[in-house]
């Protein structure tokens, strides 16, 4: 039986190794400036806002610094300059009163990497493919949250009530949201975290949506405060590990 090492994120962290079968570095987390902070999401964006009240009261050590939409009009945006958070649209708009507007893929990533300075990027109800190119400006530093448990219930297609509803159809005992870290594809990169609620007999897509977005609310700040203080370790398989701050 093999024993897979466990490495730390190089960034911001040292790299440091320990075990699998033993426990993670006695590793004291040293005082870091806020991480800078890039969000998209598509829709009303209540997980941006949970993420966002998270860094205004403490629990993540992070800013948001930008906010990027492939809907203009979209309640996260409207959001973000109420509290003037800088807003950027992506892809360009193909059609509607916002045709043409938008950022190419390379523009997207020199507006984050070299304007907004930014750290990590989260996808918060973001319903757009990744482009490659922002995939290459950050590896292991953009995360997804998702509705369902991944692997099953993602890929193309599965968003918002789309998921509840193949899960209640499925006849599945149990839901609950992933958090992820986010490759060229739609919901297939390694997974972080995973919260479990019921589904009962009788419930509704909106019922059960309802009972995953509670959690979505806590699991997400909670993977992103991780994030920021370079609490996530990596198996040499390439599986991720959060690391509980003591």
């Amino acid at each position: 039986m093999s024993v897979q090492k466990i490495y730390w994120a190089p960034t911001p962290r040292p790299s440091v190794t320990a075990a699998a079968h033993g426990s993670l570095p006695d590793y004291k987390l040293e005082a870091q400036p806020p991480a800078r902070l890039a969000v998209f999401v598509s829709g009303g964006g209540s997980n941006f806002k949970a993420i966002h009240a998270a860094c205004l009261d403490g629990r993540i050590n992070g800013t948001v610094v930008a906010v990027v939409s492939d809907v203009p009009s979209c309640g996260g945006v409207a959001y973000a300059r109420e509290h003037g958070i800088p807003t950027l649209t992506y892809p360009i708009a193909k059609k509607g009163e916002f045709q043409g507007q938008g950022l190419t893929a390379e523009q997207l990533v020199d507006g984050l990497r070299n304007t907004h300075k930014a750290d990590y990027v989260l996808l918060a109800g973001y319903l757009k493919l990744i482009p490659p190119e922002l995939c290459r400006a950050f590896p292991r530093a953009m995360l997804n949250i998702h509705p369902g448990l991944l692997p099953s219930f993602g890929g193309k297609g599965y968003y918002g009530e789309r998921v509840h509803k193949a899960v209640i159809a499925s006849g599945a005992r149990f839901s609950g949201p992933t958090v992820h870290f986010v490759d060229e594809e739609f919901d297939t990169g390694p997974i972080l975290a995973q919260r479990v609620v019921p589904v009962f007999p009788t419930d509704t897509p909106k019922q059960l949506a309802a009972r995953v977005l509670r959690e979505e609310h806590q699991v997400y700040p909670h993977c992103v405060a991780a994030l920021c203080d370079g609490r996530i370790a990596w198996r040499e398989d390439g599986i991720p590990i959060l690391w509980e701050a003591k």
